[in-house]
C-alpha cells in the first residue's frame, strides 16, 4: 500500500500554564525554536485571571530533543509544563470508529417499526424476493475490510491485533470521503484456504470485500479464489488495485509534463510484490506494450513473466532500458544518481524514505520525479467502492479502474500528478465514473425497487 508508512518526526503536545502577560507566549515559542524544534498547532485549553493554559504541538527529532526543549522552557519564569502527551496515541484511544443508528428511536411507535413487530414485515419481503435484501439492509453501503496482518504498511507481519488501527483508519476514510461504512474483519490465519473460507462464510453481511495488508504471494491467490467463487460483489485487494489506479493516474499527468508517450515507452517496475504486480496488471490492461520487472525474489519474477508476459532484468539493466521507472521496494536509496538516465520519469514510491529523492533524480538528469508523499491509494479506493456498490457491480473490472484513473488525473492541479485525498468533488466524480463504467461494461446488476 502506498500510503505513508510513518513520519520522520516525533510529534508531542506540550500543555503549558502561561502567565497572562504580554510576550509570555512569544518567549515560549522562541525557546522552542532555539532548540531547533518545529511548532505546529497552538490551542487555548482554558484561561483564568492570571494564567492561561495552551496546548503547543511540537515536531522533534528524538526523545532527547524533547528533553532539550523542556529544559529550555523550564528556564522561563512563571511557566509550568502541566503535561506532555502524544496526540497520535490520544486520537486512537478507544478506537476511531463506531456503529451508529440512522434512525432515532424516540417513542414506542418508532421502536415497533425498527424492531419487533414491524421488522417482521421486512423479513417477509426478503423471503418473498431475495433481491430485497440489498434494498432493505445496510449491505449496499458497507465494505468489509479484511486482513490477516501479514503486510501492514512498512511494518510487515505484525499480526491482526496490531493491524486493527490501520483497518479502522481505512474505515474512517470510507466514511468521511464517500459516506460508506467500513467494518474491519481480522482473520488470524496465513493459510489461503482458511482465509478464503472465512470470507466466504461472512460475505453475505457486506456489499463489498476490501482485502487489505495481506502479504504476497498469498494475496494473489486469495483474491483470485474469492472472485472465482461466484460471489457477485466487488472484491478488491487494495494494495494491488487501488495502488495501480493511483499510479496510472500519476503517470497520465507525469508523462504529460515530461512529454513522453505512456503506452509507447518502456516502463520499468522495481519491486514485484502486491503493489508492483497491481501496477503491472493495470498498465498492461491500459495498453502499455513494454514492461520490464525486477525483484530479489525469483518466484516474483516468474509470476510477473507469467502474468504480464513482460521481461525481467536486474536493477542496472532495467535502469538503462526503461524510460519510466516505478519503484515500490521499501529500500531507501536503492536507486543511485549515477543509474539515472537523461529524460527519465521516476516515481520512487516507498515511504517514508524513497528509493531516490526527487531532487536527486532530477539533478541526475530525470525529466520528472516524484516520491510516495504524492501517491496515496486513498485517492482511489473510497470512490471505487462507492461507485461499484451504487452499480451493484458483480466485480471491479479493468475498464472501471482505467476510467477511474483518468477521472482522478483530471482533478490534479497544474504541476501536480494527483489531487488531494481530501478533494470530495474528485471522489464524487470518480464514483460516478465507476458506476457508469460498470453499466457500460455489463458488470452492473439491476434490481427492481418496488414502491
Amino acid at each position: 500500500m502506498l500510503i505513508e508508512k510513518g513520519a520522520d518526526k516525533i510529534i508531542k503536545v506540550l500543555r503549558v500554564l502561561i502567565p497572562d502577560r504580554p510576550g509570555s507566549l512569544g518567549r515560549i515559542l522562541y525557546a522552542i525554536g532555539e532548540q531547533g524544534a518545529h511548532i505546529g498547532d497552538i490551542l487555548r485549553v482554558r484561561f483564568g485571571i492570571t494564567h492561561n493554559v495552551r496546548d503547543i504541538e511540537v515536531y522533534l527529532e528524538s526523545e532527547d530533543h524533547l528533553e532539550r526543549v523542556l529544559a529550555g522552557i523550564g528556564t522561563l519564569e512563571g511557566v509550568i509544563i502541566e503535561e506532555v502527551y502524544d496526540p497520535v496515541l490520544s486520537m486512537h484511544k478507544g478506537g476511531k470508529i463506531k456503529t451508529m443508528s440512522k434512525i432515532v428511536v424516540d417513542g414506542i411507535a418508532n421502536l415497533r417499526k425498527v424492531y419487533t413487530p414491524g421488522v417482521a414485515k421486512v423479513c417477509r419481503e426478503i423471503v418473498r424476493e431475495p433481491d430485497n435484501f440489498e434494498i432493505y439492509t445496510w449491505t449496499q453501503n458497507t465494505v468489509a475490510i479484511v486482513t490477516n496482518g501479514t503486510a501492514v504498511l512498512g511494518l510487515g507481519d505484525i499480526g491482526v491485533r496490531a493491524s486493527l488501527p490501520v483497518m479502522e483508519g481505512k474505515a474512517v476514510l470510507l466514511d468521511q470521503l464517500v459516506g460508506l461504512s467500513g467494518i474491519p474483519i481480522l482473520i488470524p490465519h496465513k493459510d489461503p484456504d482458511t482465509f478464503v473460507n472465512a470470507v466466504l462464510a461472512i460475505h453475505e453481511s457486506f456489499g463489498a470485500i476490501n482485502l487489505e495488508d495481506i502479504a504476497a504471494p498469498a494475496c494473489f491467490e486469495i483474491e483470485d479464489r474469492l472472485i472465482a467463487s461466484g460471489i457477485e460483489k466487488p472484491v478488491m485487494h487494495d494494495d494491488q488495485h487501488g495502488t495501480g489506479v493511483v499510479v496510472l493516474a500519476s503517470l497520465l499527468n507525469a508523462s504529460k509534463y515530461a512529454g513522453v508517450s505512456l503506452k509507447n515507452e518502456t516502463i520499468g517496475l522495481i519491486g514485484l510484490g502486491a503493489a508492483g504486480m497491481g501496477i503491472a496488471k493495470l498498465l498492461h490492461a491500459y495498453g502499455v506494450k513494454r514492461i520490464i520487472g525486477c525483484d530479489l525474489s525469483s518466484q516474483a519474477m516468474e509470476l510477473f513473466e507469467r502474468t504480464i508476459q513482460g521481461s525481467t532484468a536486474n536493477l542496472e539493466e532495467l535502469m538503462r532500458s526503461a524510460k519510466i521507472i516505478i519503484s515500490t521496494t521499501g529500500q531507501k536509496g536503492l536507486i543511485k544518481p549515477e543509474m539515472v538516465q537523461p529524460g527519465q520519469v521516476i516515481l520512487a514510491l516507498s515511504n517514508p524514505d524513497p528509493e531516490i529523492r526527487p531532487e536527486d533524480a532530477t539533478s541526475a538528469g530525470a525529466r520528472f520525479a516524484a516520491d510516495g508523499r504524492s501517491v496515496n491509494n486513498a485517492v482511489a479506493y473510497p470512490a471505487i467502492y462507492k461507485g461499484a456498490l451504487a452499480a451493484r457491480a458483480r466485480r471491479i473490472g479493468n475498464r472501471m479502474k482505467i476510467e477511474a484513473a483518468k477521472t482522478i488525473a483530471s482533478f490534479a492541479e497544474e504541476g501536480e500528478i494527483l489531487p488531494s485525498v481530501l478533494n470530495k468533488a474528485m471522489h464524487e466524480a470518480t464514483a460516478r465514473t465507476i458506476e457508469r463504467t460498470a453499466y457500460e461494461s455489463g458488470l452492473a446488476r439491476v434490481i427492481k425497487e418496488e414502491s
